[in-house]
């Protein structure tokens, strides 16, 4: 499940759940509130922030009912018609199937840019996302998730959340830690810097 496109540039086309919030400190009081909400922006922050950022990818809540996949990765879910999926917004017509709500909450410690003495000349903010995006319109989320047998219907059921999910079976810390993959693509990266962002040739 895809939400975003890392070539937008245009506030109009970020999806509904993703966004920024400039912290005005680390203990991030006061709350500013639910994600996507009060002073939240689309783009990046514009000024400096006390308390870094705090970037929310949310994905659509609503499934079509017999798609586990589409082509464009993004399709077979959709938001709430109205509302949200806190709030208990209703699914569109043509994705009737409320699933779990899945949320990555990112924070991001810019205080050590906070120096305006060292952004553009032009006062603009200074950063980008690696793939060459400074509007911060470029936000994305990926997801990729698997289960077996019934795992997934009976967490639902449940109504497991977080690490209280009594049906499902446990992998410690450490068990998942040792489960690695060797690198498949030989490529020498090195550690040398980039002349330029990607897309900024």
């Amino acid at each position: 499940m895809l939400v975003g496109d890392p070539n937008n540039r245009e506030e109009s086309k970020v999806p509904p759940g993703l966004c920024f919030r400039c912290e005005a400190n680390k203990q991030q009081n006061p709350f500013g509130g639910a994600p996507c909400t009060g002073a939240d922006t689309k783009s990046f922050p514009k000024s400096t922030c006390g308390g870094g950022w705090r970037v929310t990818v949310t994905f659509p809540s609503c499934w079509d009912g017999q798609n586990v996949d589409t082509p464009d990765h993004k399709s077979h879910v959709a938001y709430p018609a109205s509302g949200t999926f806190e709030s208990g917004g209703p699914c569109p017509a043509s994705h009737p199937v409320k699933i779990p709500q899945v949320m990555y909450e990112i924070m991001y410690d810019t205080t050590p840019f906070n120096n305006k003495n060292e952004w553009p000349a032009d006062g603009s903010q200074p950063f980008y996302w690696s793939h060459g995006d400074n509007t911060g319109y470029g936000i994305h989320g990926d997801y990729v998730f698997g289960w077996k047998g019934d795992a997934l219907q009976r967490a639902m059921d449940n109504k497991c959340a977080g690490d209280r999910c009594a049906p499902l079976q446990r992998q410690s810390d450490a068990d998942a830690i040792a489960c690695t993959k060797p690198q498949s693509a030989k490529e020498a990266i090195g550690d040398d810097w980039l002349p330029t962002i990607p897309g900024q040739q």
